[in-house]
């Protein structure tokens, strides 16, 4: 089973949804590069589309997403406007070309917007862009669900629904200022299910103030209970002077690493013994799941939503913050709502920092992601002796080991899987790939 380093889990690493990491992300990189990259796309290239919705009905104090509170109709209804425009901007850039397999709606919560607004969204893509019969999913935040909402999904021939759950023991959902009983989340499940929606993901988290090993293990037990079809078991990351919203979180009851770390072994027993397949450090499927038999076929991807069977190339994201991502550019649109409506109602497109990823950064990236998303890197011929060098620690822990020339974590060495792949990151690693 995992074994316990407090000092490399002492050491603050990125999650790399991306790479580069958000963190390089500067503002000489921008709307004009994003005109590049959307000549750049040829008519068959798989394309995925990602619409952030920056609302929820109440803010949540450990959430660390780019939402602000959707109390003004007038405001909710100037971001749609935006959006919309900017859809067709970038459609209209394209041209007809790329190929879109996937759409997801994420935020915040889509739900903080009327059901007929996302119909006419979801419309507007289908619309305006080369998409036949897309996987479409969306997050949801449960406390915001209705059974109009599931008349909406149905009726849109949404494929999978993801629920904020985080914890069900009520005195951590109090520390975290977001109630939701178990059985109001039992009922949003059952909802779905009687409208066919069968491909539900589970949101939980742990590390949270107050919450103690026996709260992990009963919510565990009931997330089972329910068998949604993924489960996602995040650590909570405290950073209150970056996120003044968790300033209303007592840091005095957050629990410390060694419990931590507990917490997780925890989950990913009871999860794996009831039968999910592990997928990358915090992802978890029912066998029978497209996540999972991509995880078996060495298909697992890493991208903004985490790990996932999308594969395609070029991801486009629309709305304040999102990303879009191309082989050889990442960038992010303005974060604010004010400023995004601005560039959009003035006929520009959005994107207003980003990083250009050249071929040795590719390259990095490339081993991250598998290190990531299979426990495992395939390294060239001249690059072995510095990986060896560089990892020599973590070899010596028995956290890794060599293959020839390809690199393993080893199954106790989960838990550091981000710390391995760190060693490849041009700013943060020691390993020179040049």
């Amino acid at each position: 089973m995992w074994s316990y380093h407090p000092d490399l889990l002492a050491k603050p690493v990125p999650r790399y949804t991306s790479y580069p990491t958000a963190m390089e992300f500067a503002d000489d990189v921008g709307a004009d590069d994003q005109a590049r990259a959307l000549d750049a796309v040829e008519s068959a290239t798989p394309v995925s589309l990602y619409v952030h919705i920056p609302f929820c009905e109440s803010i949540c104090w450990y959430c660390g997403c780019n939402t602000g509170a959707a109390g003004r109709k007038q405001r909710l209804d100037d971001y749609l406007t935006a959006l919309r425009a900017e859809i067709a901007l970038v459609a209209k850039r394209l041209g007809g070309r790329g190929r879109i397999r996937r759409i997801a709606f994420g935020g915040g919560s889509p739900n903080a917007i009327a059901p007929v607004e996302l119909v006419r969204l979801l419309d507007l893509l289908l619309t305006v862009f080369d998409a036949h019969r897309p996987d479409v999913s969306i997050e949801l935040d449960p406390r915001g669900f209705s059974s109009e909402w599931a008349l909406v999904l149905a009726a849109a021939h949404v494929t999978r629904v993801s629920l904020g759950v985080q914890t069900f023991a009520p005195h951590v959902q109090q520390a975290i200022g977001r109630i939701q009983p178990l059985s109001h989340i039992e009922r949003v499940v059952a909802a779905l299910r009687l409208r066919d929606i069968d491909a539900i993901n589970f949101d939980l988290m742990y590390g949270l103030p107050g919450q103690a090993l026996a709260d992990v293990e009963a919510t565990i037990d009931e997330a089972i209970r329910l068998a949604p079809s993924r489960i996602a078991f995040f650590g909570y990351a405290h950073l209150p002077q970056m996120i003044p919203r968790q300033r209303r979180i007592d840091a005095g009851r957050l629990p410390d690493q060694r419990l931590r770390f507990e917490q997780a072994r925890l989950g990913y027993r009871r999860l794996t013994a009831a039968g999910y397949v592990p997928v990358g450090f915090d992802h978890f499927a029912r066998p029978d799941d497209s996540l999972a038999a991509a995880a078996r076929e060495g298909r697992v991807n890493r991208n903004f939503q985490g790990f996932t069977e999308d594969d395609a190339p070029v991801l486009l994201g629309f709305g304040a913050s999102a990303i879009s991502k191309f082989p050889d550019l990442i960038v992010q649109n303005e974060k604010k709502s004010g400023p995004y409506r601005d560039l959009v109602g003035a006929g520009r497109l959005a994107a207003a920092r980003g990083v250009r990823v050249d071929a040795g950064e590719q390259r990095r990236a490339r081993y991250i992601r598998d290190l990531l998303c299979s426990g495992r890197a395939h390294l060239g011929a001249g690059e072995l002796a510095p990986a060896r060098s560089a990892l020599s620690d973590f070899e010596r822990r028995d956290l890794i080991e060599w293959n020839g020339d390809v690199l393993v974590i080893r199954d106790c060495a989960l838990p550091y899987a981000r710390h391995v792949a760190a060693q490849f990151d041009g700013i943060r690693g020691p390993i020179d790939l040049r």
